[in-house]
């Protein structure tokens, strides 16, 4: 099971929190630090959707200028600016055997695990 995001954002320092406190071990992949990792958000994307994937309510996304966001139409294209804007992408998203789950709240974590 791995757990991709960013260190310093207030979700996933929360997904990482309940993990531990559930005593549910996941490897943590730092986007700023390993890259985006394109392969693992094609594999997402095939299960929710490439658009999921942006965090269009976050501040990386709003500061974006209109040409930037009006070119981002496609999945081809969302994975370009992903790719260099890795703050756009919805945190975290986690992966469990295959199946992807963007974002965290307790009562979505407790059904995944039974908990």
């Amino acid at each position: 099971m791995k757990i991709y995001g960013i260190p310093n954002c207030d979700t996933v320092k929360k997904a990482r929190a309940w993990l531990n406190e559930h005593g549910i071990e996941a490897e943590f992949h730092d986007y700023k630090k390993q890259g985006v990792p394109l392969d693992v958000l094609k594999k997402a994307a095939k299960q929710l959707g490439w658009e999921a994937l942006i965090n269009k309510k976050g501040p990386t996304w709003r500061k974006q200028p209109d040409e930037v966001k009006d070119a981002v139409i496609s999945e081809k294209a969302a994975f370009e600016f992903l790719a260099v804007t890795s703050s756009a992408i919805k945190r975290p998203l986690l992966d469990v055997n295959g199946s992807y789950h963007l974002g965290f709240s307790p009562d979505e974590y407790a059904a995944i695990f039974n908990k």
